[in-house]
């Protein structure tokens, strides 16, 4: 027997396989080097009392190791109890498939020298397409039997069992490879156990290392001229980039085109320079296959790129084979982000080694139809995709590459005289140059093979269903429990608008912190003192608008709404904060677009933020627009009945007190009471007034969030206000009067008189009837000293308008002082998780991910909003 070696690139099935000989040791006196890949279910195999225990805890993780000893525990209580042996090997099993399901290496501990106990680790393994690894312990039975005879539990367990187990083991130990064993290492001496090493090694797949910058070059089919066009487009100058990126080759270098020999020199040249990847199509798994001497037939291209290398040297064809030979199936790259193969594949099998694997990244799956042409149809996996992962192939030719579900396309059938196409990693850019010629008829035109959707199957139940955890950029995870996002499921599918149209929700707002400030329950002192603890030393003071909550998406025109969110007829979307149309009414709806547009187009910003669409954050008003039913019922009836009870009352209080009784205390009392319920009144009054379809009506938009290609969440607010400042004086040149502009003050959080100044602004803003104010760091996205995100914003509400929130006598002391008792840790975390969540739905958006991907973070700010929070804060 010969020691094992790992397999080397050159090996046709290196990502299905790391051995295939038996690993019977090395030479005397060196430690023996197990090697072992990264995920995989290792089985350690021998006899009763060789050790496998001892070895699994010295080379592996307590939580890699799943033993038959303690799974029998687990069903009986006893860990010798044999009797409760199939149990325990179901629980292992069982708990084995969910280790390999999430991508994590496994030990099995048990004897498994029996081929039937294999058989069934075996095929676990194939299931979850990792490789199965045997580590044997073929050790003398006298060292097995003394070291039993040193356990009490073991102690009077007979020698024939021993036996039996090495003359099992015997038995089968040649045939393991032939039961699927990959890789197979025998130590047979306890000091070979002993000094043994087990080295984990990355799977051939996994390149996530590697972050680039890529270039993904989709099918060549031997068009070489157009292979150099595509590279020095790119920038490459004799296979090199300037800026050190890498080229990635899809695969199907060869076939159907002129020139398929120089081809394979030029991604032969680079791959060995280390200048470019390359993955093999299902054409270099034929053309290796026949260049070892397999009967292959010659169809689909391949006759003509023999017949072209034939007149190549040997030496050069002898370097094809071993290239082609050395080919893996596909690739994760840019940390995990990033998947290149030929025929595209599914999540499940991303960085997965197995035949079927193989199988599926060189010809993709069909339905077992065959179309008009007698081609057969390909299942539409794309469609159905999920994956964190972007998936980049080739294989069926496509007039356009397109995105789908985070998947895309690159072979647009150059040798069919279309294009070569190539796609900038991480920049998302396309880049391609025209055939020359039409090289090889198509069997199908290529518009035959268009896959449908502008983004594949939009939203599925169970994109959103259930409890789930989102990734955030920002934040790290977010849980969106089960029961809220029941509840964010409810309104989403009876009263949100055309979910292509809500690309973002924006997040709630913390309160500052409780004042202690005499007659104040929300003072600016706060609010500047938690920005200055945070290291923040510049922040913006916005005047806050008391209206409604309004997201606006407009597009230039129909066909940039189109283009972008695949909507025929309108031009965007006007929504409230839980995703429902502001306006019944569409064509009021299309009017409010029509008036920002034109105020967009005039302020220049379509040119100058290269955009053909804007997503705003903003404030609709007045309040009595949207929320005319909450002021009848809840606010009016309060001014209502107290105009109704309280003048009685008082008149009462009065003339007893002019016939001498003492109603001093409690006609004060009354007195206050109407004085406060007047102030209410006229709180509330001050943001209600009439509209006549849009008259009346205004908009005070505070934040750009994104436009084609970029979210601008985190552009520095004083840049942000002269956006907005130049779209409110396009629209006062218009004359419309849609728009409102926002005031500010800038202030220096270590400055006491710009915080005076501030503090004096918003004193004057709140006497003069204005909710309050919204203080923000002016770069927008900040992290305090400790990195940790900090608040967005902090609403700090004047004085009378907390009345309407908190009731008429809200300010009488002893109210004050119980109402400063308020609890603001969960709604800081709540607007910090709806922060970082809309932040990420940002990113996605502009990042050009399908909608399910962004809906994702959508979704779980309307699914947070459902936990139980004040709803005064």
């Amino acid at each position: 027997m010969t020691t094992a070696e790992t397999a080397t690139p050159g090996d046709t099935h290196s990502d299905t396989a790391t051995a295939t000989a038996t690993d019977a040791g090395g030479p005397a006196g060196r430690p023996r080097v197990l090697r072992v890949t990264d995920l995989s279910l290792v089985v350690l195999i021998g006899a009763t009392g060789s050790g496998k225990s001892t070895f699994a805890r010295r080379h592996f993780k307590p939580t890699e190791v799943i033993s038959s000893d303690y799974c029998r525990g687990l069903v009986a209580d006893d860990e010798n109890d044999q009797s409760a042996s199939k149990d325990a090997f179901d629980v292992l099993h069982h708990i084995a498939a969910k280790r390999l399901a999430a991508g994590r290496l496994t030990v099995v501990d048990a004897t498994s020298v029996q081929a039937d106990a294999r058989r069934g680790l075996v095929q676990l393994a194939r299931d979850h397409d990792v490789l199965p690894v045997a580590i044997v312990l073929d050790l003398p039975e006298a060292v097995c039997a003394a070291r039993n005879a040193a356990r009490p539990e073991r102690a009077g367990l007979p020698r024939a069992v021993i036996r039996r187990h090495r003359r099992d083991l015997h038995r089968s130990l040649r045939g393991l490879e032939r039961e699927g064993f990959r890789t197979v290492h025998v130590l047979r001496t306890a000091e070979e156990a002993e000094r043994a090493q087990v080295v984990l090694e990355k799977r051939y797949n996994d390149l996530t290392h590697l972050t680039g910058p890529f270039d993904i070059i989709g099918d060549v089919h031997g068009c070489s001229s157009e292979l150099e066009a595509l590279l020095a487009k790119l920038g490459y100058a004799d296979g090199t980039h300037p800026e050190g990126r890498t080229a990635v080759f899809v695969g199907d270098l060869v076939d159907r085109g002129p020139d398929s020999p120089g081809v394979l020199r030029r991604v032969m040249g680079m791959v060995k320079s280390g200048t470019a990847l390359c993955v093999p199509g299902n054409h270099e798994n034929k053309l290796g296959r026949h260049l070892k001497g397999a009967k292959v037939q010659r169809t689909h291209g391949l006759a003509e790129t023999v017949e072209q290398l034939e007149r190549e040297p040997a030496e050069f064809v002898e370097e094809v084979r071993e290239f082609i030979r050395g080919l893996v199936s596909h690739y994760m790259l840019d940390g995990g982000r990033l998947v290149v193969c030929h025929a595209g594949l599914p999540e499940k099998y991303h960085g997965r080694t197995s035949g079927r694997v193989r199988s599926h990244a060189l010809y993709g799956e069909t339905t077992g139809e065959t179309d008009a042409f007698g081609l057969p149809v390909r299942h539409p996996w794309a469609e159905d995709y999920r994956g964190r992962a972007t998936v980049v192939y080739g294989h069926t030719p496509v007039p356009d590459s397109t995105w789908i579900n985070n998947t895309i396309c690159l072979d647009t059938g150059a040798v069919f005289g279309g294009r070569m196409t190539a796609l900038r990693w991480p920049e998302r850019e396309l880049v391609d140059v025209p055939a020359e010629k039409v090289w090889y008829e198509p069997a199908a035109p290529l518009a035959a093979a268009t896959p449908g959707g502008h983004d594949g199957r939009p939203l599925d139940l169970a994109d959103v269903h259930g409890r789930r955890i989102v990734e955030t950029r920002h934040l790290g995870n977010v849980t969106v429990r089960e029961e809220n996002a029941a509840a964010a499921l409810e309104v989403m599918s009876r009263f949100a608008v055309d979910p292509r149209l809500v690309p973002y929700l924006p997040p709630t707002m913390a309160p500052t912190a409780t004042s202690r400030e005499d007659g104040h329950l929300e003072h600016p002192a706060e609010a500047f003192a938690r920005y200055r603890e945070d290291g923040i030393a510049q922040v913006v003071c916005e005047e806050k608008h008391m209206g409604s909550r309004a997201t606006v998406l407009v597009c230039k025109d129909a066909a940039a709404a189109r283009e972008r969110f695949g909507v025929d007829g309108p031009t965007g979307s006007v929504y409230t904060r839980t995703g429902r149309a502001f306006f019944p009414d569409a064509e009021v709806t299309e009017e409010v677009l029509a008036r920002l547009r034109s105020a967009v187009t005039d302020a220049g910003l379509w040119e100058e933020l290269g955009t053909d669409w804007l997503l705003l954050d903003g404030e609709l008003l007045p309040w009595s627009l949207k929320s005319g039913g909450l002021l009848r019922h809840q606010y009016a009836a309060v001014g209502a009945a107290a105009r109704s009870v309280l003048p009685g009352a008082i008149g009462a209080l009065e003339a007893a007190a002019s016939r001498g009784v003492d109603t001093g205390a409690l006609l004060e009392r009354q007195r206050g009471r109407s004085a406060d319920t007047a102030a209410f009144t006229d709180a509330y009054r001050r943001y209600c007034w009439s509209t006549d379809g849009l008259d009346g009506v205004r908009f005070a938009p505070f934040q750009l969030l994104a436009a084609t290609g970029r979210s601008l969440a985190a552009v520095p607010h004083d840049e942000q206000l002269f956006w907005l400042d130049r779209l409110v004086a396009a629209d006062a040149a218009a004359g419309t009067g849609l728009l409102r502009g926002t005031a500010r003050v800038l202030v220096d959080t270590g400055d006491a008189e710009s915080v005076r100044a501030a503090t004096r602004w918003w004193s004057e803003l709140t006497a003069a009837g204005g909710e309050g104010m919204v203080v923000k760091p002016l770069q927008a996205y900040a992290r305090d000293g400790r990195g940790r995100l900090v608040q967005p914003g902090i609403k700090v509400r004047g004085r009378e308008y907390l009345r309407i929130v908190y009731g008429p006598e809200y300010t009488r002391p002893d109210h004050l002082e119980r109402l400063r008792d308020r609890f603001l840790g969960h709604k800081r975390s709540l607007a910090l998780r709806e922060y970082a969540l809309g932040l990420e739905a940002l990113d996605r958006l502009a990042a050009g991910e399908p909608l399910w991907r962004v809906h994702e973070a959508v979704f779980a700010v309307l699914a947070l909003e459902s936990e139980p929070v004040d709803p005064r804060l």
